[in-house]
């Protein structure tokens, strides 16, 4: 039998009324109490649904955006679109940063049960889909960047054909041994990209072999720091012999191998994955995915759908575009491939 506010009450040793104050958050309630009161009412399973309906019926002109990484230049480009379409809609954004050091789906759920905000924006945040179907129940506004699924609008690039783009312009070049600087080993795009790079090899009857496909030691923002890159670089420049080029999950990565490469002297043909600004500056060839329009699109979603939340779940995935400068210049001929 589903609980009630009776049940809250009883649990939390207070009354009906302070129960009410707290899930319509009017009136005063010491801290304590009202801490009390949610906890309970986590430990029943109890939603406080009525009291979703009367914020539903009233706009608070919120936004709460969940991102696992706040320091990544990939959510910095994002969070300027999002910014950018909130300010236009008068709406105010709320950041949540959920840390990788405790469990993921409970820190959102946690989030979402409140209702504080009139939609969500969840910022490469990947969930199984029994815990998609468990927010899908909250009945809130949901908007996914960098992932997709059938039960909320999304916007994505397709980082497979990214990947596989990228490999087939070292494989036309006639290199037959690539290098593969991937990440977190689970992640959706990580293991997206990596299914890109093998496909391509298997197309030009190249062999897959797992030592080319190298991560870093330090797995922190999912891998994808200039740390991570520079210690996978230093793993392939190891490898004999050296491969022909190397394929990077990310420009961020990519800077940290080619500071290995350059501390050894010694230079394999790079093309990475995002063409953040810095990309153009340092002469990097990259996959360009649309990172302002994503974080854009995403937004005009969100806000659509709470206007009109019987509308049908949109999906929009990007098709990537390879970006080429001088770090993938090719040269087989070189003398330190042995």
């Amino acid at each position: 039998m589903p609980k009630t506010i009776y049940d809250i009450a009883k649990a939390a040793g207070v009354s009906i009324a302070t129960v009410s104050r707290v899930f319509n958050n009017k009136g005063r309630v010491k801290e304590q109490t009202r801490q009390k009161v949610m906890r309970v009412a986590d430990e029943l399973g109890y939603h406080p649904q009525v009291f979703a309906q009367g914020l539903a019926r009233k706009k608070k002109n919120s936004i709460m955006m969940f991102v696992p990484i706040m320091s990544n230049h990939f959510f910095m480009e994002v969070l300027g679109a999002i910014q950018d379409k909130l300010t236009d809609k008068n709406f105010e954004l709320n950041i949540v940063h959920i840390t990788p050091d405790e469990d993921v789906f409970s820190q959102v759920e946690y989030q979402l049960k409140r209702r504080w905000s009139d939609g969500y924006l969840f910022v490469s945040l990947h969930f199984d889909p029994e815990q998609w179907e468990v927010f899908k129940k909250f009945d809130v506004p949901i908007s996914v960047i960098d992932d997709s699924n059938s039960m909320f609008d999304s916007v994505s690039v397709d980082n497979y054909e990214g990947s596989y783009i990228a490999t087939e312009y070292f494989l036309k070049k006639g290199c037959t041994s690539i290098a593969h600087l991937s990440a977190l080993p689970g992640s959706v795009p990580v293991e997206q990209r990596l299914k890109g790079y093998q496909m391509a090899l298997e197309d030009f009857n190249i062999p897959f072999e797992k030592n080319l496909v190298q991560r870093g030691d330090d797995m922190s923002r999912d891998g994808f720091t200039e740390r991570s890159g520079y210690q996978a670089m230093k793993k392939i420049l190891n490898i004999h012999p050296l491969p022909e080029a190397c394929v990077c999950a990310s420009d961020i990565k990519a800077i940290g191998a080619l500071k290995a490469m350059e501390e050894t002297g010694i230079k394999i043909p790079v093309i990475s994955y995002d063409n953040l600004t810095i990309a153009e500056y340092i002469g990097l060839s990259t996959v360009h995915q649309p990172i302002y329009e994503m974080g854009e699109k995403a937004t005009e979603s969100l806000i659509k759908r709470i206007d009109n939340p019987s509308l049908h779940p949109s999906k929009t995935i990007y098709q990537p575009e390879l970006v080429i400068r001088s770090s993938s210049e090719v040269n087989l001929d070189r003398e330190n491939i042995t």
